[in-house]
């Protein structure tokens, strides 16, 4: 059960609005509060309320564990309280996996990341929740070091520079690694062709987008970016065709949707049809007045015809 329920925690965090993983995940807790909490030797005779009182204060820093927000003075009791266990249990990966989230919580990072490298040193081997997991540390600790630096010295903008640009090194050759480690990952395709579509590599970016739009969950988003690739290389026609196939599939109306109508009405507009151009505007106004620029747009045309 404990390995089940390792293997339903990363599935829930991969995928947070399932709700058969996250139902899973809660059946599995109440049988391991069962069988770990001493309540099925009660039932059988075997077992005593002592062994039901002697967990319950690590029930309360289980339940603890669980909170999604962590006040400093909680996560740091954890932290001990992990650290102490981990000592007596040293191949607890869930448990090490925990202290090292907590790390990270603390803006502990080198620690953190010290404790995912335990965890690929005792099994051996990496796997991508857990490599995300690391890009994702170490991504804070570089933004932790740009938020540290002075805005009142004199360097302050050259040092401002040289830490942007080692994140982004990073991050790039992050992604790639990745990528190259573990192919057939759609997901980690997806987050490398936005990678380059945000550094303006647009070549390597459409390669892996296009990858990426076979998985099902992020296939509208990767037409998105496949359509701003083509719109910002000038292959107009190309992006308008890959905007309204995003948009064929994009049934509730919400925030992605305008984006999408958007990102369509600019490439008819560099296409020359400004007439289609404001339906697409339109859709957006009829809604939302204030997204983005998308009033002055539909304006500006209406005063033209006038």
């Amino acid at each position: 059960m404990a390995k089940a329920d390792t293997v339903l925690s990363e599935l829930a965090q991969a995928f947070p609005n399932d709700p058969e993983i996250a139902q899973a995940l809660k059946n599995i807790a109440a049988r391991r509060t069962l069988t770990e909490g001493g309540y099925e030797g009660l039932e059988d005779g075997t077992g005593s309320y002592r062994d039901v009182l002697r967990n319950k204060e690590e029930a309360v820093s289980l339940e603890q564990e669980k909170r999604e927000v962590k006040t400093d003075d909680v996560a740091a009791r954890l932290i001990a309280e992990n650290e102490l266990r981990l000592a007596k249990e040293p191949k607890n990966m869930r448990l090490l996996r925990t202290t090292a989230e907590l790390y990270t919580q603390k803006g502990q990072y080198d620690q953190a990341l010290a404790a995912y490298q335990r965890i690929i040193d005792s099994e051996g081997m990496s796997e991508p929740t857990l490599e995300r997991a690391i890009t994702e540390t170490t991504l804070r600790k570089h933004d932790a070091a740009l938020a540290a630096l002075d805005p009142q010295a004199a360097d302050y903008a050259e040092q401002k520079a040289r830490h942007e640009a080692e994140r982004q090194t990073y991050e790039l050759e992050r992604g790639r690694k990745l990528a190259e480690q573990y192919p057939n990952d759609l997901q980690l395709r997806f987050d490398l062709g936005e990678l380059y579509f945000r550094a303006g590599k647009l070549t390597e970016a459409i390669q892996e987008l296009q990858k990426a739009q076979a998985n099902p969950h992020r296939r509208i988003a990767a037409l998105h970016y496949l359509g701003q690739c083509f719109t910002r290389r000038g292959i107009h026609d190309l992006a308008v065709r890959t905007l309204q196939t995003a948009l064929r599939e994009k049934a509730v109306f919400d925030d992605e949707k305008k984006d999408l109508l958007y990102s369509l009405g600019l490439a008819l507009e560099k296409m020359g049809k400004p007439d289609e151009a404001v339906e697409q505007y339109k859709l957006i106004y009829e809604v939302d007045i204030g997204y983005k620029d998308v009033a002055a747009r539909v304006d500006a045309y209406y005063a033209k015809r006038a």
